[in-house]
């Protein structure tokens, strides 16, 4: 999957998250995400969040290791 807005791949998190009104998948990264995330109520599969290579830090997890 890939993002709607800036056509990054979507790691598995952020692929099942999902609008709590509609149950519809959201399709949006992390980051492109973050600029509606308080206008919007999710499902969210919290077993699937870990940190990732293209996070919305913008930071290489392998930089942590």
């Amino acid at each position: 999957m890939r993002c709607l807005a800036c056509n990054c791949n979507l790691s598995d998190y952020e692929s099942t998250r999902k609008s709590a009104a509609t149950g519809e998948y959201i399709d949006l990264c992390n980051r492109c995400f973050s600029s509606i995330s308080k206008d919007m109520h999710t499902i969210e599969r919290a077993d699937l969040e870990h940190f990732e290579e293209n996070d919305d830090l913008g930071v290489d997890k392998d930089d942590f290791i």
